[in-house]
């Protein structure tokens, strides 16, 4: 008996992937530094030649492979296995989205009697746990092998202990699978793959901002497939800023009066399917509310949480009424949004509104506040109502910058004016996400590919348990000069350097690595996601999405 008919028919008789790794031929380069290096040797002298290449985004991080070539059949089936993996829809439209994307181009039809290296694609599964959250397991095992009729393994097994493990198997075994134009058939080059995979991370995050553009749904879910693509993890939906608020809150209904047109609004059906598309892809929504700066525009709804009509920001702190609000956004919330953390911002507030404003400041008088002490109250305030409504607070810098010690010890501190803050949070006991403006922004056009790439989160922090409360990093793409016009080829490919960063073993992306291998790597990814429909800007511009200087292949720009 086979071990695809022992996982397909007693799913807890299971061979685990590693002691198959003990029964196939692997390539002499089993580690994934030098595996790096040898793909980098064979495309440095054989690029425009040799199609059969294979390259990986990100860098899985330990992997062997061989010198074979199976053909993959159009009609590949799906068997599963684990621990009640057969129940759960979850998988099978995985595997059917997958397989819409490796056979996009239809196949010839194979002579009579032709026999496929690979028929069967098995997914087994250790837990049914569908739950989605920080720290969720995401590793996997892939192996991808011929199947000679002798040994008890072959073809493909992908190996994970939750579904969203299994998600990023599908991911690589997908960039394994290459469309042969002369053969009209689809192929895996360079097998036996061997692949073991983990995120060095677990937080790996791209922010979308919707308030200074709306971005379409449907574009929305263009950028959440292409950060499945890529592994990314959580979509930080900057939904609302003071330039207009277009999110429907029912126990608010006028707020969303400060959307730019009634054209441009999300119903809370519409927040709900793009936070159950993103779940599908492994990926978790992060909303954020941004207070109690970039908030004008609540205030065309309800006027009463403006400081005065002609001064409009930041919220009025002075009255209850503008802590209802903020309660009643997140109890809507909290229906949308299943992840824990919650964004409340506190970033580039300007007090003046509340010193210039007769009532405000009288406010500050009665309660013997400064305006310092005023912003550090509200923000306090919003912490306790998040957590209230079982949330992990997340705060841009500024608020940790100005009082570390009144934070919630729940806070996250979202870094993003400069190098060197995560090591100052994380000594103070917080954990800290890394958006190093001046090389994480996506916005900013001139920043070349390589310094995104380049750009390491831990910089600073050499103990290890302070390193682990680094959970991760972001690539922010804020929306002043970006639509549905542009808003994907500014965020790709530049993200896709953070992304292998985020997920892949430091040693393997180090500087120490000729830059020619993650060069050669990031073109060829490039030319996937345009494969795959999303309209990533060329690798070598000088400035971020914009087009070819002239003609050439998609794979030399």
């Amino acid at each position: 008996m086979s071990a695809k008919s022992l996982i397909s028919t007693n799913p807890n008789a299971l061979i685990p992937l590693f002691f198959i790794l003990l029964l196939i031929p692997l390539s002499p380069s089993s580690n994934f530094v030098n595996s790096a290096r040898t793909l980098s040797s064979l495309h440095k002298s054989k690029v425009r030649t040799d199609e059969s290449l294979t390259f990986l985004w990100p860098l899985p991080a330990q992997y062997t492979f061989g010198n074979q070539t199976l053909t993959v059949d159009p009609n590949l089936s799906l068997v599963l296995g684990g621990r009640k993996a057969g129940n759960s829809n979850f998988i099978t439209e995985a595997f059917m989205r997958y397989k819409s994307i490796i056979f996009k181009h239809p196949s010839k039809e194979s002579a009579s009697g032709f026999k496929y290296d690979i028929t069967k694609l098995s997914i087994i599964v250790h837990s049914e746990n569908e739950e989605l959250q920080l720290g969720v397991d995401e590793s996997y095992s892939l192996l991808v092998a011929k199947n000679d009729g002798h040994s008890i393994i072959g073809e493909v097994t992908i190996e994970a202990n939750t579904l969203y493990g299994a998600l990023r198997g599908l991911e690589t075994m997908s960039q394994l699978c290459v469309y042969d134009y002369e053969s009209k058939s689809v192929k895996v080059f360079k097998a036996p793959w061997f692949i073991q995979d983990q995120p060095r991370f677990q937080y790996r995050g791209l922010l979308l901002d919707t308030s200074r553009h709306y971005q379409p749904v449907e574009i929305i879910k263009q950028v959440i497939d292409s950060m499945s693509y890529a592994k990314l993890n959580v979509l930080h939906w900057h939904i609302i800023d003071e330039e207009s608020f277009p999110l429907e809150v029912p126990e608010y209904p006028k707020l969303w009066s400060g959307s730019y047109t009634k054209w441009e609004r999300y119903t809370v059906e519409d927040a709900l399917e793009i936070v159950s598309y993103a779940k599908l892809r492994g990926i978790n929504v992060m909303p954020e509310v941004d207070v109690p700066g970039h908030a004008e525009s609540w205030g065309k709804g309800y006027p009463d949480l403006w400081p005065s009509p002609s001064c409009t920001e930041p919220l009025d702190v002075s009255k209850n009424f503008t802590f209802d609000v903020i309660a009643g956004i997140l109890t809507g919330m909290q229906e949308i949004f299943p992840f824990k953390l919650f964004h409340l911002g506190g970033d580039e507030v300007n007090t003046d509104c509340w010193t210039s404003t007769p009532h405000v400041a009288q406010w500050l008088e009665e309660h013997n506040m400064s305006t310092r002490d005023a912003y550090r109250y509200f923000v306090i305030k919003a912490q306790e109502i998040a957590l209230s409504h079982d949330r992990i607070p997340v705060n841009w810098e500024e608020t940790f910058n100005t009082f570390p010690s009144k934070l919630s010890p729940e806070t996250i501190v979202h870094n993003w004016l400069g190098p060197g803050v995560c090591p100052k949070a994380v000594a103070q006991g917080f954990k800290c996400i890394y958006s190093n403006q001046g090389v994480w922004y996506l916005d900013h056009l001139d920043i070349p590919w390589e310094n995104v790439y380049y750009a390491e989160p831990l910089e600073g922090i050499n103990n290890a348990s302070l390193q682990n409360l680094v959970i991760g990093g972001e690539v922010c793409m804020w929306g002043e000069t970006a639509d549905a016009s542009d808003v994907l080829q500014t965020i790709w490919p530049r993200a896709a350097a953070a992304a292998e960063r985020l997920w892949s073993n430091r040693e393997a992306t180090s500087s120490g690595i000729s830059k020619l291998q993650p060069t050669f790597r990031l073109e060829y990814f490039r030319c996937l996601l345009t494969r795959r429909g999303i309209p990533a800007a060329p690798v070598k511009n000088y400035y971020a999405r914009t087009a070819p200087p002239g003609y050439g292949s998609c794979y030399e720009q």
